[in-house]
């Protein structure tokens, strides 16, 4: 099915109102030729986290499995994002940015899986190898922005739900997820650029509400426009590493003060720190987010439980 025009679709290509988040080709080999990426550990051994809690009543328990990928369960169902438990992110399985620490759960120990929310297809969100093993185990529901039918389908997923912005797709047990903008780009092996769509997601479990924003830049009207369209969220999950150097990446990618700025337009009680300390994409050091973070939420008056930083595995309750 063709994707309708809009005020971010060509007929063609998908592209960013106000402004191309993904900077020239030039600028891509700038950065390359030029970058002083700081050295990061091979292997980071985690702390041993208690399994995540199950929820009572209305609440929604939420565990970080590292990167981009949580554990969203409710007493309605359990919700994964953009699932990677793979070794690599990279259109090869011998070579790319590889993580520098397990998944803070295994695979093998997820509770049955009811929904894959993906926000688009790059590497380290839309990983081939994990979506194959959700297919064949828990044969959920698949959920992306426009476009990524086939990367689905080659993956062995049965039921697949394409969304373009704002739009609603109801889920089982009355939870509902909305696809809302975020200002990104998309690109993949094989693909023009921006051939799909891009998105974060908003989901409404009833008594509870959680935004989950995939990758973005900040802009100052987006998520003062997700906040009026589809209300506060109880919970967001908000990126906060991946933007050294900021003459390129800032378009793209939030750092630690833009991801306090973002949580205060949302109007979140509790944001969770997310894409950050599990893969090498960009050139700060490992550490550095967590620490620009705590000094944001102060510059900002943000209490550090109002905008924690989880290890993975570790779970947050609501």
């Amino acid at each position: 099915m063709t994707p309708p025009l809009s005020d971010h679709f060509n007929g063609k290509t998908f592209f960013q109102p106000g402004g191309d988040p993904n900077g020239r080709f030039k600028d891509f080999l700038r950065w390359q030729f030029s970058r002083r990426a700081a050295p990061w550990p091979d292997r980071v051994t985690l702390r041993a986290q208690a399994p995540p809690p199950k929820p009572r009543g209305d609440e929604i328990v939420a565990t970080w499995v590292g990167h981009a990928t949580f554990l969203f369960q409710t007493a309605r169902g359990n919700f994964l994002t953009d699932p990677v438990f793979s070794d690599r992110v990279s259109p090869v399985r011998w070579a790319g940015p590889r993580r520098v620490h397990p998944p803070g759960l295994l695979f093998e120990s997820l509770p049955r899986i009811d929904a894959v929310l993906l926000s688009h297809d790059h590497y380290d969100h839309c990983d081939l190898t994990t979506l194959r093993r959700l297919a064949a185990t828990h044969d959920p529901e698949f959920l992306a922005p426009w476009r990524h039918r086939d990367l689905l389908a080659a993956a062995g997923a049965r039921k697949i739900v394409e969304l373009d912005w704002w739009q609603t797709h109801a889920l089982g047990g009355g939870i509902a997820a909305t696809l809302a903008p975020t200002r990104h780009w998309t690109n993949r092996f094989g693909t023009p650029r921006n051939h799909r769509l891009w998105g974060g997601f908003f989901l409404d479990c009833g008594a509870r509400r959680v935004w989950f924003a995939g990758d973005s830049g900040y802009d100052r009207d987006l998520f003062k426009a997700i906040r009026e369209r589809c209300g506060a969220p109880d919970l967001a999950c908000i990126p906060i590493g991946a933007y050294e150097p900021r003459w390129f990446m800032a378009p793209m990618h939030m750092n630690p003060a833009e991801a306090v700025q973002a949580h205060l337009d949302l109007g979140s009680p509790c944001s969770l720190a997310m894409h950050w300390g599990t893969f090498q994409l960009t050139d700060e050091a490992r550490d550095d987010p967590p620490k620009a973070l705590a000094a944001a939420r102060a510059a900002a008056g943000v209490e550090p439980g109002a905008f924690p930083i989880l290890s993975p595995g570790e779970s947050v309750v609501r």
